[in-house]
């Protein structure tokens, strides 16, 4: 689990989109007191905090389970 900001921007979107999803359907932000109103916002400030924990899915294990090559 990691729990700095991703070096992936594709990675970096859709952790904050989620975040926000779970704000949107009433969970409770991390930060006491967010900067703005809008939960993209409240959850690109959780992740850049630090707060929020992900796992990237290990990609070269999922390549050979589907009989792709690289």
């Amino acid at each position: 689990m990691s729990r700095q900001a991703p070096d992936s921007q594709f990675v970096y979107v859709v952790v904050v989109a989620r975040r926000a999803r779970q704000l949107m359907m009433g969970g409770g932000p991390l930060v006491d007191n967010p900067r703005s109103r809008t939960t993209s916002r409240i959850a690109e400030e959780e992740l850049l905090n630090g707060l929020l924990e992900y796992e990237l899915p290990d990609l070269s294990e999922a390549g050979q389970q589907d009989g792709r090559h690289k």
